[in-house]
């Protein structure tokens, strides 16, 4: 099983034990965590929806992101994919919520957000965390690596959720 199936199938795991549910607010990596997930059988009874909001018209239209926040900090920032997370949890009624967005490239970077650039916030009831990291390669390279971390950031969660409930 290569990397990326033996996350989601501990996830997967970990959220059984926990019956709870996830779900994905996905821009850069156009769905990849969702299909990480879904590649898991069984994962019917954990994954709740995914939502792929490429453009910002639809962060706000599918996830009620507010638009304004689009000129004053723009789509690759904490304060977006804390409200994409944040959307997605309203829509899905998922206990567990990931969002990303970045610049995967070639194009699109600035001095501000080179290539490789990406932010995750995780949710988990009413928290919200977010990071941003910078990621190296070429853009299958860069989607791949967030893939990776947005389920080692939702592992890690329901983790210390399964501890708090022990």
């Amino acid at each position: 099983m290569d990397p990326i199936s033996r996350l989601a199938a501990e996830l997967g795991h970990q959220l059984q034990t926990l019956n709870a549910q996830v779900t994905t607010a996905e821009s850069c990596t156009g769905g990849g965590i969702a299909e990480a997930i879904t590649r898991i059988a069984g994962s019917s009874a954990w994954f709740e929806a995914g939502f792929v909001t490429y453009s910002n018209q639809q962060k706000t239209r599918q996830l009620n992101v507010p638009q304004p926040l689009f000129t004053q900090v723009g789509a690759v920032s904490r304060e977006v994919v804390e409200a994409m997370v944040r959307g997605a949890q309203v829509q899905s009624a998922a206990r567990f919520a990931v969002a990303v967005s970045g610049v995967a490239g070639p194009g699109g970077g600035s001095l501000d957000k080179p290539v490789g650039t990406v932010w995750l916030a995780w949710g988990v009831g009413n928290e919200v965390s977010a990071e941003r990291r910078h990621f190296a390669g070429n853009r299958d390279e860069v989607r791949r690596q967030t893939v990776i971390a947005a389920l080692e950031g939702l592992i890690r969660r329901t983790v210390r959720e399964i501890k708090n409930q022990g």
